[in-house]
């Protein structure tokens, strides 16, 4: 069993975007204290295309360890083996996150023109599948995070869209996974 101070690992990550608006923030000391004081141990940063590099630490001294990498073929061994995921809004990290029912972060970048990634953040966060910020508000957002008042994303269903057009077209078979 770990200590009260073992939650497991944090894992960042910023897809193959370049948002060093966020790694700058999860790597500000009061973010790395706010994620210690949730019991959190450990904080893994991909990087993406960004060229702001984190302090590295091993933990010895009692903060968090923080290491980084630029990309991976794949993320989800790292989100499956995470406690929490900080993410940026491309839907890609979040709904792969969310099905590995995953506590989320997303981190909306307010620099991009047209932001769906914003409506699409805000509307899971309204739904309650995740907490939604910003690089400036993501502090405020980990100090008061409830993760138990976030409810599970809710499984797919492959044949939904199926179904849902051959009612449109007024077919009435429908299929089913089973």
């Amino acid at each position: 069993m770990g200590t009260s101070r073992d939650k497991g690992r944090v894992f960042v990550t910023v897809g193959t975007t370049l948002f060093d608006a966020l790694v700058k923030e999860v790597d500000s000391q009061e973010c790395k204290q706010v994620l210690a004081s949730h019991g959190y141990s450990s904080l893994l940063i991909q990087l993406g295309r960004g060229s702001f590099l984190p302090t590295k630490s091993d933990g010895e001294d009692g903060s968090l360890k923080v290491d980084y990498f630029t990309f991976a073929p794949n993320l989800a061994d790292y989100i499956s083996s995470s406690a929490l995921v900080i993410s940026h809004a491309g839907s890609g990290s979040i709904f792969e996150t969310l099905r590995a029912k995953k506590p989320l972060v997303v981190v909306v970048n307010d620099l991009l023109m047209d932001n769906h990634q914003r409506e699409l953040a805000e509307e899971l966060a309204d739904k309650k599948y995740l907490l939604c910020a910003s690089p400036s508000s993501l502090v405020h957002v980990l100090r008061s995070m409830d993760l138990q008042s976030l409810v599970p994303y809710p499984p797919s269903t492959p044949f939904a869209l199926v179904n849902t057009l051959d009612a449109f077209l007024g077919f009435s078979e429908s299929y089913s996974s089973t």
